[in-house]
């Protein structure tokens, strides 16, 4: 349901204290400061889509601050899209200054400290979503913010009237107009708008490719460094390097693999690897499976079997022959084995597969 908070009926003496009230619980927490001597006016409007919170708001000139004492006490990992409806403004984050005129995007990430400065009445669209729903890396989001996407600017252009739209149509009825699954929908497609703008803006060349390398590089890394972790997951490890877990499962995708059957395949190459030592003392084939983060026995051995061809104990054997290399190389995934199933191989091996 839409909710509008406006200073109108509010006592001129109490104006500002409930203008700061009001825009921290509907935004997040900040200062905001008038610029004016007489009395404030504001008025916000929020409503929904889905992950989507949408706001508009009017207010005499003033100044907004974060500050890292609001952050440390209230730190809600959002992004925030500002479309300028009316009126100018001076936007800091990251080191950056950015001037913002009429119809011009600014892209902030509540977690790290950011200023408006607004000289005179103004209005704006405001669309903030959990930052983890974009699906981008932080570094990308860093590169973006603090800067002002002009009206004639790439896909900026093509997103202003849209979401002018969208802010108005959210403003004139609850939850716009649209059921739950159509608003929904809506939301998932202005996230997607959204994190295409931040990929366009972080990478105006194209040159996202060697960013995308680089990051596949490191959960690979991340991946050979934690396979004894039985909790080692797609969900941790997007958590883990600050991304979705969808965007995590895009980078795979042209790498003939999926995250969690990378996982499965590097832990059975190391038991492999291990299970082929020659030595005086072994350790047993279950010690092998738990050391390389396998904590059901039986799921461990008809992975391996499904692999390598042979049970744990029976490649084990083949130790003493001077031909049997190191470890055979783990078959593929067969199809149907896809991400779905993939990304939760750390629960299936708690259960036995």
């Amino acid at each position: 349901m839409s909710l509008v908070l406006t200073t109108a009926s509010v006592p001129d003496r109490d104006k500002v204290a409930f203008w700061n009230d009001a825009v921290s619980r509907t935004l997040v927490p900040m200062t905001v400061a008038p610029r004016g001597a007489g009395p404030f006016a504001g008025r916000i409007a929020t409503d929904r889509l889905g992950c989507l919170q949408v706001s508009t708001m009017e207010a005499d000139a003033e100044r907004v601050s974060r500050t890292p004492e609001l952050i440390a006490r209230s730190p809600e990992a959002l992004v925030t899209v500002g479309v300028q409806v009316s009126g100018t403004a001076t936007f800091v984050q990251d080191g950056r200054r950015a001037e913002v005129g009429e119809g011009d995007l600014v892209v902030y990430d509540t977690t790290r400290p950011y200023s408006f400065d607004y000289p005179q009445r103004f209005a704006t669209h405001v669309f903030q979503l959990p930052r983890h729903a974009l699906g981008v890396p932080d570094s990308d989001i860093r590169q973006v913010t603090g800067n002002a996407i002009g009206t004639g600017d790439g896909l900026g252009a093509m997103l202003r009237p849209f979401l002018a739209g969208l802010a108005s149509s959210s403003a004139a009825s609850p939850s716009g107009g649209y059921p739950p699954a159509v608003a929904n929908r809506l939301a998932g497609n202005v996230v997607d708008l959204f994190a295409t703008l931040i990929t366009e803006r972080a990478h105006p060349g194209g040159t996202d490719t060697d960013a995308r390398s680089h990051l596949v590089v490191r959960v690979r890394d991340h991946i050979n460094r934690n396979l004894g972790d039985p909790d080692l997951s797609p969900e941790r490890i997007a958590r883990s390097h600050r991304i979705s877990v969808r965007y995590l499962h895009r980078l795979f995708e042209g790498e003939g693999t999926t995250v969690g059957a990378l996982i499965r395949q590097r832990r059975l190459e190391e038991c492999g690897r291990e299970l082929a030592r020659r030595g005086r003392t072994a350790p047993t084939v279950s010690a092998v499976a738990q050391r390389w983060g396998f904590v059901n026995p039986a799921h461990f051995s008809r992975a391996f079997r499904a692999a390598y061809g042979v049970s744990p104990r029976e490649w084990r054997s083949l130790r003493t022959s001077q031909d049997a290399p190191a470890h055979p190389a783990v078959v593929a995934p067969e199809p149907g084995s896809g991400p779905e199933r993939a990304a939760d191989v750390h629960g299936a091996d708690r259960q036995g597969g």
